[in-house]
Formats: structure tokens, C-alpha cells, sequence
């Protein structure tokens, strides 16, 4: 009898130590999954009666979050996961679709100073009192509204793909971006192929290389993005890039400034203005890239961007 008992209170303790580590292994792999950004759940924030969609991952341990704010014609699902989960490892970082863009309802503002006021909004929203911003091509001219009307509100930022309002070429980008679209209907390519990376080897490899991880994301993915919304942003550029300078020394946090050598949206001569009217900024420039050098230099971009912001 004791012998049997004893064999049964081996079996409980073996069957016990299974599921545990049944459990675990479902904990760990959830943790994993949770941790990536093509699983991670889409939230949304209600602000004046529109509900803003966003996606977080990552936490940080200062506190401060990174802000993603994405480019011309970009949902969520334009973010690239190697990016978005390289920042994640070391800080929150949180994309969201503005007003009008993707899942956010309303309509799309027709300039950058309106995009600023709901990015601000967006921001308190969420209870920030104090964020890092990561600014991507429009993103960037979005991020020094934000530098300028709210300095309080920013630790450090990172400006890629952009340009100062009034700089160079800027005001004609909509005829650029309407050549690369129709060629991309004729050829059956996203337009990004041809607008974020140079026509040579190197550029077809990148490119294919970041469509594809924009296709990693299967389920809950982001609504698509209307021509009518695309057409206010490409008015909200083309003002940016006519109204008058802006003051942009009276920006004192630290800025990182980065760029192709062959942006053909946003030209390089814009990162060197900006350069040398941001006094505490630094600048890397990537050779052999164009617009989405950041996508194509993924791995030196996140490895310079985290040393940045651990300065």
C-alpha cells in the first residue's frame, strides 16, 4: 500500500512538473510573440471624440517612450519591424495612424502645424509628460513643429528623411511622388521601390528586402490608406515646403539627423541645413541610399540610434 502510494505521489509530482513547464514554455512563447512587432496589439485612444489607433512595444526603463511619427502615405503597416523591434529592445516606442490616416477617422490635415497639434494631443493622451521623437520624412517636419511649439515635451529626437519648412525641393515633391506611383502600377511594384532606394543592385536588394518585412504582419493588420487622405498630405508638403523658415536654433535638446547621400525625395542639402541650424545635432549620412536609407541601413541605424539616446 505505501509502496503503491508513494509510486502515485511520483506520478502527481511528474504530471505537476510537466504542466508547469507546459505552462511556461506558453508564457515564454507568448512573451516572445507579444514582443515582436508584427503581433503586437493595436489600442486605440479616444481624443475629442476620435478614436486614435496605435500600436506600443517595448518598455523603457527611464519612462520616456519613443514617438514614432511615419511618412507620407504610411499606415502602421508601413513600419519596418526590424526597426520598430531593434528600439523596443532597450525603449517603448509607439507608431500611431494620425487623424484621417489608416484606422483613425476624421479627416487629414492640410498641414503640418494641424498634424503637430494632434501628435501633441496623441501624446498627453497617453499621459506622456516628457518623450523622445523618432521623425520620419514628413514625420520629421511633423517632429520640429512639435520641438518648437512644445520643447518641454521632448528629451531627445531623431530626424530622418526630412528637411526644414522652405528647403530645398521640398515644395515640389508631389510630381515626384506622382511619377514613381503610375510607374508602380505599370510595373506592378509598390511605389516605395522606386521612391526609397536607388535604381543600382544594392538598391533592388534593399528594397525588396524591406517590402518584404512590411508583409510579415498576417492578422489585425491597418486599413489601407484613401488617395483623398494621400492628396491632403501631399498639400500639407507642399506648403511646408513654401512657408517661411523657422527658427530652428532655439532648439536645445539633442537631434539626430540622418539621411541618404541620394534622397531624391527629401535632398541631402536639407540634412546639412538642418545640421547647421540645430547646434546640439549630429549628423550620419549613408552612402549609396536614397529617402529609405534608415530601411536599408537597419541594423548601423538602430545600434547609432540606441547609443543616441542612451547619451
Amino acid at each position: 500500500m505505501k509502496k503503491y502510494q508513494l509510486m502515485l505521489s511520483l506520478l502527481v509530482s511528474i504530471i505537476t512538473i510537466s504542466i508547469a513547464q507546459t505552462n511556461n514554455q506558453s508564457n515564454n512563447s507568448l512573451n516572445n510573440t507579444t514582443m515582436n512587432f508584427k503581433n503586437v496589439k493595436t489600442q486605440s485612444v479616444n481624443i475629442g471624440g476620435t478614436e486614435f489607433f496605435y500600436r506600443k512595444l517595448g518598455e523603457s526603463n527611464s519612462g520616456i517612450p519613443i514617438i514614432f511619427l511615419n511618412h507620407l502615405s504610411a499606415t502602421m503597416d508601413d513600419c519596418d519591424p526590424r526597426i520598430i523591434d531593434g528600439l523596443a529592445s532597450e525603449y517603448s516606442i509607439i507608431c500611431f495612424d494620425n487623424r484621417g490616416i489608416g484606422s483613425t477617422e476624421g479627416t487629414t490635415p492640410k498641414t503640418v502645424a494641424e498634424m503637430a497639434t494632434d501628435a501633441i494631443a496623441f501624446i498627453k493622451a497617453l499621459g506622456y509628460q516628457k518623450v523622445d521623437l523618432f521623425g520620419f520624412s514628413l514625420g520629421g517636419f511633423v517632429s520640429q513643429e512639435i520641438l518648437l511649439r512644445e520643447p518641454q515635451l521632448v528629451r531627445k529626437a531623431i530626424l530622418a528623411g526630412t528637411g526644414p519648412a522652405e528647403g530645398e525641393a521640398i515644395s515640389k515633391m508631389t510630381p515626384v511622388v506622382i511619377k514613381d506611383v503610375i510607374k508602380g502600377k505599370f510595373t506592378f511594384r509598390n511605389e516605395k521601390f522606386y521612391l526609397f532606394f536607388n535604381r543600382n543592385a544594392n538598391g533592388r536588394k534593399a528594397a525588396k528586402s524591406y517590402l518584404g518585412r512590411l508583409k510579415e504582419r498576417k492578422e489585425n493588420k491597418d486599413k489601407a490608406l484613401k488617395m483623398k487622405h494621400l492628396t491632403c498630405q501631399l498639400d500639407a508638403i507642399k506648403a511646408w515646403g513654401l512657408q517661411a523658415p523657422q527658427d530652428l536654433s532655439v532648439i536645445k535638446q539633442p537631434i539626430l539627423i540622418v539621411n541618404g547621400e541620394n534622397d531624391k525625395m527629401v535632398p541631402i542639402n536639407n540634412s546639412y541645413e538642418l545640421k547647421k541650424r540645430i547646434k546640439n545635432s549630429e549628423l550620419i549620412i549613408y552612402k549609396d541610399a536614397g529617402h529609405g536609407s534608415i530601411f536599408q541601413n537597419h541594423e548601423d541605424f538602430v545600434k547609432k540610434s540606441l547609443a543616441f539616446l542612451a547619451e
